[in-house]
Parts: C-alpha cells; sequence; structure tokens
C-alpha cells in the first residue's frame, strides 16, 4: 500500500513539475492561453489514469489491492480496488444493495453496487447493519455505470464497516439542514455536501496562492501572530496576557517612578513579555522587514480582530494573505494583485467545477459565469474623487433606496456603495484609488500632487461581495511618518523597528492585504463568511 502511494505520487509530482518548468503555470495574465487552460485540462483527466494504471500493475505484482479516492475513479479498473469512505445512503432490493460512498475527495463519491450473488456471508450480514454516516471499507472492480449519473461505479465484492454510526443519535440525518444549524455541530459539518464543497475550494485557493507568488520569484514569510503593534490603529486587538484576571487585585498598578505614584493600568514588567502584547490584526508590518531586505515577499496566516461585529462579512479569526514589494509603487501592486487574483479563480475554475456545479445550482445561479469574467476580462481603475461623483448622481436619482445616501469626498465607502460601483457602474472588478488620508491606515503614502489630502491606496471592489483587497504605497519617508504617528496618538516607541526601515536604507515599496475567508465566499457564492472557515469565532462564539 506505502509502495503503491510513493509510486503514484512521484508521477503526480513529476508532472507537476514538469508542466510548470513549461509554463503552464505561468502567474501573470498573460498566462491564461487557451494552450495552458487546455494542459492543466489534460493533467487532470490523465491523473487518474496514472492512478487507474499504477494500481493494476501494483495489484498484479505484489498481491495488494490499492485504494483509490473516489475523485479518481473516472474509468473502468484493470483489477479490484478499495474505496474506503463514509455511507451516504443504502438502498436494498432483491438481488442486489445499492451503497453510495463519499471519502471526501469530491461532491458525488461513488455508488457501490453489490450483487446477493457475489458477495460472501459477512458482506451480506454487514450491509443490514449499514446506516448513514457509517464508515466503511469496499472492494471490487470498477466497471462501466449501468445508470447516467456517474461513469463508472464498483461492483464489490467485499464491504466491512469500520465504525457503526447510530442513526437515531446521529445529527446528520439524510435531510437539509440550515447553515445556522451545522454551525453547532462544526465537527460534523465536513460531511455535508455544502461544507465539503467548501473545504475542497478552499484548499485549492490556498495551494494556488503559493503557487503564484512561488512562481512570481516572492519569498514566503512567516510573521509573528503575537505583537506589541497595532497595525490598523483601530485599538480592536485581543489582549494576551498571563497575569491572572481571576484574581484583578492581586495585579500590581502600573507607578510613576518619579512621583511615587500608582497609575492606572497593570503593571506589565510583571507580565510574560514585560508589555502590553496582543494578537496581530495583520503581518504587514513585519513582512515589510523583510521587503526591504529580500525584495518581494508575502506571508499568509491568522489574524485577529476584536470587532464586535455579528455581520456575515466579519470573523474574530481569519487569514490574511499579505505580499510586499520593494521598489514598487501602487500601480505596481493593482498589477499584482489583479494577477494574482485571476490566477487563483482560474486554478478553482479548472480544478473544482464539480463543486463550482453545485454552488451555481443551489447558491448562486450566476457564479460561474462570474467567477470565468474575472479570469478572462481586464479590471476597471477609478479614482476615489470620481467614485465619489459617480455615486451622488447615482443617489439623486433617488436617495429612498439607499441606506446611506449622504456621500461625498471623505465618506468610507459602505458596502451597497461599493457594490453598486462593481455591479452597476463598471460591472466588473475595480480598483478605487486616492482614498483621503482621514479614512486610511497611518503606514499609507501621501500623495503629493494635492498636499496630502490623500494616500496613494487602492481597493478592489467584485461584483457580489464588494471590496476584496486593500493596498496602497508604504510611506517611507521618516519624517512624514513620524508626523502621521504623532497626529494620531500612536507612541513612536512601539514602531522604532518599523521607523529604523526608513532611516537606513529606504526604499518606494508597496503592498496589499486579501482576507481570505472573504475570498473563500467569493469563490464559492456563499453569503456568510462563518461557513468559509472550518471553526468560525465571532462574538459570543468559540466552541470547538
Amino acid at each position: 500500500m506505502v509502495a503503491f502511494y510513493v509510486v503514484a505520487r512521484s508521477i503526480i509530482m513529476a508532472g507537476v513539475l514538469a508542466t510548470i518548468r513549461r509554463g503552464g503555470f505561468r502567474p501573470m495574465a498573460a498566462a491564461f492561453s487557451h494552450a495552458s487552460l487546455s494542459s492543466q485540462r489534460y493533467f487532470q483527466r490523465s491523473r487518474a489514469s496514472v492512478f487507474m494504471k499504477a494500481s493494476s500493475a501494483v495489484s498484479s505484482e505484489t498481491g495488494i489491492i490499492p485504494r483509490i479516492k473516489t475523485c479518481d475513479a473516472s474509468s473502468p479498473s484493470e483489477g479490484p480496488v478499495v474505496v474506503k469512505g463514509w455511507v451516504r445512503t443504502v438502498r436494498k432490493q432483491k438481488t442486489l444493495a445499492f451503497v453510495e460512498v463519499n471519502d471526501g475527495s469530491n461532491l458525488g463519491g461513488i455508488q457501490c453496487v453489490l450483487p446477493f450473488d457475489q458477495i460472501d456471508v459477512d458482506t451480506r450480514e454487514e450491509i443490514n447493519r449499514l446506516t448513514t454516516g457509517c464508515s466503511v471499507e469496499v472492494t471490487g472492480p470498477l466497471v462501466k455505470s449501468q445508470g447516467g449519473k456517474q461513469a463508472v461505479e464498483l461492483s464489490a465484492t467485499s464491504l466491512r464497516m469500520l465504525g457503526s454510526c447510530p442513526g437515531e443519535t446521529y445529527p446528520l440525518a439524510k435531510k437539509r439542514h440550515s447553515l445556522e444549524y451545522l454551525r453547532t455541530i462544526a465537527h460534523l459539518r465536513p460531511r455535508t455536501n455544502t461544507v465539503a464543497a467548501v473545504a475542497r475550494v478552499r484548499s485549492t485557493l490556498a495551494g494556488a496562492i503559493h503557487s503564484f507568488f512561488q512562481s512570481s520569484g516572492f519569498l514566503y514569510v512567516q510573521t509573528p501572530l503575537i505583537t506589541a503593534s497595532d497595525c490598523e490603529g483601530a485599538g480592536e486587538m485581543f489582549r494576551v496576557t498571563t497575569l491572572n484576571l481571576d484574581k484583578l487585585a492581586d495585579i500590581k498598578k502600573a507607578k510613576d517612578e518619579e512621583n511615587d505614584k500608582e497609575l492606572e493600568g497593570a503593571d506589565y514588567s510583571e507580565d510574560f513579555f514585560a508589555k502590553p502584547a496582543y494578537l496581530t490584526v495583520s503581518g504587514q508590518l513585519a513582512a515589510e522587514t523583510h521587503a526591504c531586505a529580500l525584495g518581494d515577499v508575502y506571508t499568509f496566516g491568522p489574524t485577529f480582530r476584536a470587532e464586535n461585529s455579528q455581520t456575515t462579512r466579519h470573523l474574530a479569526e481569519f487569514n490574511m494573505l499579505e505580499p510586499e514589494m520593494a521598489f514598487a509603487d501602487l500601480s505596481s501592486a493593482m498589477d499584482n494583485a489583479e494577477s494574482m487574483l485571476k490566477y487563483v479563480i482560474n486554478a478553482v475554475v479548472e480544478k473544482c467545477d464539480e463543486d463550482l456545479t453545485f454552488f451555481n445550482k443551489f447558491y448562486d445561479k450566476k457564479l460561474k459565469k462570474r467567477l470565468t469574467k474575472v479570469v478572462n476580462e481586464p479590471f476597471a481603475r477609478c479614482t476615489y474623487r470620481d467614485a465619489i461623483a459617480y455615486l451622488q448622481e447615482e443617489i439623486a436619482k433617488d436617495p429612498s433606496k439607499w441606506q446611506f445616501p449622504d456621500v461625498e469626498f471623505g465618506t468610507d465607502l459602505a458596502t451597497e456603495h461599493e457594490r453598486w460601483l462593481a455591479e452597476e457602474k463598471f460591472n466588473s472588478c475595480v480598483f478605487i484609488y486616492n482614498y483621503p488620508k482621514s479614512i486610511k491606515a497611518f503606514y499609507m503614502r501621501e500623495n503629493d500632487e494635492d498636499g496630502g489630502e490623500t494616500v496613494n491606496a487602492m481597493d478592489l471592489l467584485v461584483p457580489g461581495v464588494g471590496e476584496l483587497i486593500g493596498g496602497s504605497q508604504r510611506e517611507e519617508r521618516l519624517d512624514v511618518l513620524e508626523k502621521k504617528l504623532e497626529d494620531l496618538e500612536l507612541d513612536a516607541e512601539d514602531y522604532w523597528w518599523y521607523l529604523d526601515l526608513r532611516r537606513f536604507g529606504s526604499v518606494p515599496h508597496a503592498g496589499y492585504g486579501l482576507g481570505f475567508e472573504r475570498l473563500v465566499t467569493y469563490a464559492c457564492g456563499i453569503e456568510n463568511i462563518r461557513e468559509a472557515i472550518a471553526f468560525p469565532r465571532y462574538p459570543g462564539n468559540a466552541e470547538f
């Protein structure tokens, strides 16, 4: 069994590396040619063929029956194979039984046909014990399916139950459950079609992100989760402490040593890090340190925000993709973001068609069309000032249709504004850039042409969601950055290392952040971000 996995995996990885060397997975928008897409489709079809041939060879030479994933069961096998998974349905007739088994590798699973005259006594007894949710091991050859739902089925010669599942207590009976209910059993919800499909799309997106940046010459940097700096300057951070909060009276107060006077707040010299520490809201500042030495880098990992929000767009724990590019301006960041998004969405379109078809049918009828458009059409670009003018003109026609009709320079665009721009005004993905300084973070570079009234920042708005990416050229001028910290009442001592990047060999640099779970919701056409992550964290909920 181990030998089979090693051989098959080696064959597949060799094909992947060869494809990358040939340019089949080139990251830039120009790579999305018909030839490139055809080569990827050929590779996916060939994967199942490789498994079938390897299975036959290993089986005949060693006598070991190979295990296959249901996603690879696309053509008849030359010998018996083993499928392991969980039972979805059982149908028994006079002469045979049908058992639908799903191992999580695809949406459809595989139908196992068990003719009573071809199976042993033990298998007959096992069939009588089967219930939805139990785990099984089924053996037999893959043959051409007699029905029209799938190309092949497993003509089983034996079936063994590996783990029982009492039907009377199993929370996932064979019926449709609400997504809200499924969150209460998050440990079991990956067995449902929706959450399993989300997981597969999520995995493909994550792999494509790494593939894009690795093949584009970026270095992957793991930035710290614990920090003393507030990247966004918003103060919505989770505190990290080992002080005993169950005994507040025992926590020493901070002290003014000069006046020998007790101050408000704890004495953090007694805490683990000897200073206030928090869970990070962003890896950007740390990523900048490496960009200013290594050129192009990216970080991709967990971030946290203590925002008391119950909306469908926010989580307390989420993942951020944050590339940083040295010797780059805002235009470079927008170019990179567009190429990256086209690349990763194309990977999902190519590799997850079955799951996208499911989402297109049950959640968003326009999903596949919208994703294809992202890949094939260029993104629009519009200044913030022009965007405000467009909105004012549209809102003036009928202000009652808008929840937030008051829009002027300095307004932080609401979701309804973002979606109108992307869905109605431009009917495409659109970069809005040059935002007012007053509504953006301290590290964004002030524009010289308007006296610093705006900053060199951008948001990417996409149809169906609104903001998906936010980025900027970073402020590389030491004096300007110090003044902004002072104006925002941020302690420069907390950012001494960040200021050092401007003192010693400062360079123009830019980057952006992409909320990964928001990308997952966009690619799946689902509304609530709590379905985009395995165990959602939000106010009042930290189960599992």
